[in-house]
């Protein structure tokens, strides 16, 4: 089996375990760790809101969901 040899073969695995350390592992230690928080002030106070997924973005231009407002005005001749 042929490739690199020495120092070369031994920088390519370092890259390669670097990626696949940040691509992979550290996101889903990242992940665990939230969940357990959030589980963990959970249990403190059932009664507390939290805050179980991301808003969604607004794609108006002033923010605001709701009233027409932004709408665009048609010149009138």
């Amino acid at each position: 089996m042929g490739g690199l040899r020495g120092g070369a073969n031994l920088a390519s695995w370092v890259v390669a375990g670097t990626l696949a350390y940040y691509l992979w592992v550290k996101p889903s230690q990242d992940l665990k760790r939230e969940q357990q928080e959030r589980a963990a002030l959970a249990a403190v106070d059932p009664h507390r809101y939290i805050e179980k997924r991301k808003p969604i973005p607004d794609p108006q231009e002033t923010g605001l969901i709701y009233g027409n407002k932004n709408t665009p005005q048609k010149p009138e001749e």
